[in-house]
């Protein structure tokens, strides 16, 4: 190790990386992040924008928790890259909407709530499921006109909303530049070893010496993972997203399958395929997101579709996020999850400060790959 060596290396440049990578350099340390390029499936590029509450930790109430927390100080982390880098991200939380088509549906929603409430909130006593409620279709189209006659109820969390993900990319990306982070796009990471008291990264262009390694590359920490002695079961699942014509204020609230931005384009989705690493375009999938978009809003019926992309998200056997330190490789970690918007606040203001300390806390233990060899047990 020597003057040249970095506090920490960051492995990923996307909306995990890069968050993470904020908070670290606006806690005092030197960083370089080690992006691979446009070469990599990038998340972060296809990613819907929500940040979103309701239904986020069924089955791990620390995950509901660690969820509902990121939504509360998003406004922090929205307001401070206005003020300190120029980018507003569109942050706007009103409330988040999921239609209901059949009783089939609002019968899931119901069991979900009752899961989540018995489960209940870690540090939050008697707030169980994240303020997730049922409403009829009357109090649906009173907060939402444009909804349709199908739409037979839906459930409403106070908390959910949306950002512009390119805008909160670029602005986290402008803080990196502004503080001084050392950016590599086109280093792809071949390998990390130990090197003295810390780790020599080989990347495509060369090696980077540092005291600490973050691996934050999403599907790109799979190969990597395993020779630092972690365990990251990921794998890919590819979504499909269909962004409209720019039209007239339409939708007000957020919901898991719209989002209507703020030049007025409607971003339709999400589909779910487990079809490894392939993200060409599936036009029956396309078809199935357009006619449900018609039921649920009919205006959409004559709008027309400008672009359509698949995109791959990352995804654990259970869902949830994965945070770890290495036993073998003391200060190497490892931060992925599919929720790179939602949990962007929780990444840069209260992940990254613990990661600089050197340790993680106990409220991040259950997300641990740990829970994997219990599961396999």
């Amino acid at each position: 190790m020597n003057d040249s060596t970095y506090d920490i290396a960051v492995i990923g440049g996307g909306l995990v990386g890069s968050a993470v990578a904020w908070g670290l350099v606006r806690g005092g340390a030197r960083v370089v992040v080690l992006d691979e390029g446009d070469d990599a499936f990038r998340a972060s590029r296809g990613n819907f924008g929500l940040v979103w509450v309701q239904g986020k930790g069924d089955g791990m109430a620390d995950y509901a928790a660690w969820t509902r927390r990121s939504a509360e100080i998003w406004p922090d982390l929205a307001a401070t890259l206005a003020s300190e880098e120029g980018v507003d991200v569109g942050l706007r939380q009103p409330g988040g909407i999921e239609s209901f088509l059949t009783d089939a549906d609002r019968d899931a929603a119901e069991l979900e709530i009752k899961r989540m409430h018995n489960q209940g909130l870690p540090g939050r006593p008697g707030d169980g499921a994240n303020d997730t409620k049922i409403i009829t279709a009357e109090e649906a189209r009173a907060l939402e006109p444009s909804l349709g006659p199908e739409v037979i109820g839906a459930a409403f969390n106070p908390h959910d909303g949306h950002v512009n993900p390119l805008y909160l990319l670029r602005g986290l990306h402008a803080g990196l530049q502004r503080l001084g982070v050392d950016y590599r796009p086109g280093h792809a990471v071949v390998r990390v070893g130990r090197d003295g008291g810390g780790y020599r990264v080989v990347t495509s262009k060369g090696d980077v010496l540092a005291h600490k390694v973050v691996l934050a590359a999403g599907l790109g920490n799979i190969p990597l993972a395993p020779t630092l002695g972690l365990n990251v079961p990921t794998r890919p699942d590819r979504g499909q997203i269909l962004v409209t014509e720019r039209l007239a204020p339409m939708i007000g609230y957020a919901y898991v399958n719209f989002r209507q931005t703020e030049e007025g384009t409607v971003m339709i989705g999400a589909s779910s395929a487990q079809a490894g690493f392939d993200t060409s375009l599936d036009i029956d999938t396309s078809a199935r997101l357009a006619a449900r978009a018609r039921r649920i809003f009919p205006a959409l019926a004559k709008a027309r579709i400008v672009r359509t992309w698949s995109a791959l998200r990352i995804m654990s056997p259970d869902g949830f996020p994965i945070y770890a330190e290495s036993e073998t490789h003391p200060g190497v970690f490892v931060v992925t999850c599919h929720s790179g918007v939602t949990l962007a606040a929780v990444h840069a203001l209260e992940l990254a400060p613990e990661i600089l300390a050197g340790r993680l806390s106990e409220r991040l233990a259950a997300f641990s790959p740990k829970r994997f060899e219990m599961v396999e047990a």
